[in-house]
């Protein structure tokens, strides 16, 4: 069996829905799982009229939820056509009852606390793979629906739950493998599941990538594919680079990189369920489903380019923290990073000297006080505005003189830190945040002029 997952951009109306159900269609021999997000912008809108509650703006949320359960019906009736609908019309309206509820429940108390956030934005989800497993049913594909919440088992850590494997496989097993056995195609949605007491939680923006790998996993599938708007993932962010290309396999190990430094064509969690067991995650365009798109897998063949790929994060600050009095003292370290875990301020990029330490963070609120803080140890000083430029590729510390090939292309730039100690498979620097289209075309005409075919399309 396989598990297909489809973002929100590929069940955004009913025209996306109907393609959806053809490609499904076309792998039914494969005993598919479908995993579904919420239609597109629907999280974002949910979220806003969640907070709007919690301020006390009742009407404006109300107002949203109504827009929002205009889109959901016009889109199932347009699926179902008018008889089916009809039957289907309670089934949303009973969704749509319980999210005004909730809502006139937020606005009453003037409080939106992390679990009552998960509650309101979990129903995107629920909406959209009712609307999908209903059109599969409609055109005889024997969609059946599955509540996620009642499968993905998690602790209570609101908005950002952690899974718990064990019970979440055996419930798979219960409620999803029967239906595979019957020849039906289970419809879940992704991002959402529930705690031990069945009080909904999610597993944070982006996790139904990381939810369809978890289902994968504990299916044992053939392979997860993940169905976005792009054609796989590509050697750079095509808006600074129109000649970016389709990396057609690439390792799980680059994937993760690429994704963690702003390549946002999947979850960097979605990568560990399927590494564990060794599962193939294939990267694919709903728009164009003839693409073969990217093949992620536990080793990639190596070609005949340096790198794989390239990537920038932007939004960065730099905290450089100097403190001769310190110097070898012990627990130094300790104290500065103790200070950032104090804060919830995670760190992406390190750099050190007997005196001094820097460290890039994600511009955030938190900075300033962090900032006071280290001051007890140290001299601290932040700026903002920064990015994160990162090369990808294999054994990169097996190749010599690629720094001095990459920085001999931006000699007339700042470079701020630089690391490639930690991984053999990135090499990354910091410079001002306005130069990252430059930096990137220059690094990205230097080595992706010719092209590896085995490795790039």
């Amino acid at each position: 069996m396989i598990v297909m997952k489809f973002g929100g951009t590929s069940v955004e109306d009913a025209k996306a829905i109907d393609r959806v159900a053809s490609i499904v269609e076309g792998r039914l021999a494969k005993q598919p799982v479908v995993v579904v997000s919420a239609m597109a912008k629907v999280t974002d809108t949910l979220l806003t009229m969640a907070r709007a509650a919690g301020e006390g703006e009742r009407k404006t949320a109300l107002k949203l939820c109504r827009s929002l359960q205009e889109r959901h019906y016009n889109t199932a009736s347009e699926l179902l056509g008018t008889a089916l609908f009809t039957e289907f019309h309670s089934e949303l309206g009973a969704e749509f009852e319980a999210l005004d509820e909730l809502l006139r429940g937020i606005a009453a108390v003037g409080e939106i606390t992390p679990r009552t956030t998960d509650h309101v934005a979990s129903f995107g989800e629920v909406l959209s793979s009712r609307i999908v497993a209903a059109a599969f049913a409609a055109r005889g594909l024997k969609g059946a629906h599955v509540d996620s919440r009642e499968v993905l088992i998690t602790d209570s850590a609101y908005m950002s739950a952690i899974p718990h494997y064990e019970e979440t496989n055996a419930r798979l097993q219960e409620k999803v493998t029967p239906l595979l056995d019957s020849g039906q195609v289970p419809v879940m949605g992704g991002f959402i599941g529930a705690n031990r007491a069945g009080i909904t939680t999610t597993i944070g923006r982006g996790g139904s990538d990381f939810s369809a790998a978890i289902f994968g996993a504990g299916l044992a599938a053939e392979k997860i594919e993940i169905w976005t708007d792009v054609d796989g993932i590509l050697t750079t962010d095509p808006r600074i680079c129109p000649d970016a290309r389709r990396i057609k396999v690439i390792s799980f190990d680059e994937a993760a990189e690429l994704a963690y430094f702003g390549a946002k064509v999947l979850h960097p969690a979605t990568v560990l369920p399927a590494i564990q067991k060794n599962i193939p995650v294939y990267v694919l365009n709903s728009c164009n489903p003839s693409c073969e798109g990217t093949r992620i897998t536990t080793r990639a063949p190596q070609g005949k380019n340096i790198f794989k790929a390239i990537a920038a994060k932007k939004r960065i600050t730099i905290v450089d923290v100097a403190a001769p009095r310190m110097l070898l003292a012990h627990g130094f370290l300790r104290a500065i990073f103790e200070a950032f875990d104090r804060h919830k301020v995670a760190v992406d990029v390190v750099s050190t000297s007997e005196v001094s330490v820097s460290v890039t963070v994600d511009s955030n609120q938190a900075i300033p006080a962090l900032a006071a803080d280290l001051a007890k140890l140290a001299d601290v000083k932040y700026e903002g505005r920064k990015a994160i430029v990162c090369l990808v590729g294999e054994n990169l510390r097996q190749k010599p003189g690629i720094a001095g090939l990459v920085f001999r292309e931006l000699a007339d730039k700042k470079i701020r830190m630089i690391s490639q100690g930690a991984s053999e498979i990135n090499l990354t620097f910091v410079i001002e945040e306005d130069e990252v289209p430059e930096v990137i075309q220059r690094l990205h005409k230097t080595f992706f002029a010719e092209l590896d075919p085995e490795v790039f399309a």
